[in-house]
């Protein structure tokens, strides 16, 4: 999985403004569905959808791919470069995470002691 966040500009609207491209064609390789809070690609060699939704002018994204796990970059990497091609001018940042499992802290071992010999 992974997750990023879009930061827009302000007044900029990007949320409604990608929705809108993609229900009118503009954008043709990806398709808004389920009232716009999922995103899929519509050539099936990128596996997955996205999930997304808005709040105060950050668009919370996680990219999901459970039939092909680890080719979420795929997905993720057309649709970053679609929004650095068309959309740059109304992004400020893009926060980038890619959660996973926390390695397993090592145990201590435990000392062991020798006993003296008594003579």
């Amino acid at each position: 999985m992974i997750r990023f966040q879009i930061i827009e500009r302000t007044g900029a609207n990007l949320h409604k403004t990608l929705i809108d491209a993609m229900r009118t064609g503009e954008l043709r390789t990806f398709e808004a569905i389920r009232r716009g809070r999922r995103i899929e690609h519509k050539n099936l060699s990128y596996p997955g959808w996205m999930n997304w939704s808005v709040i105060g002018g950050i668009i919370n994204c996680e990219v999901i791919s459970p039939h092909k796990p680890g080719r979420e970059w795929q997905f993720f990497s057309a649709f970053l470069g679609r929004l650095a091609d068309r959309y740059a001018d109304q992004i400020v940042a893009i926060n980038i995470q890619f959660p996973g499992l926390a390695p397993q802290p090592k145990r201590a071992r435990a000392i062991k002691r020798r006993r003296r010999r008594r003579k």
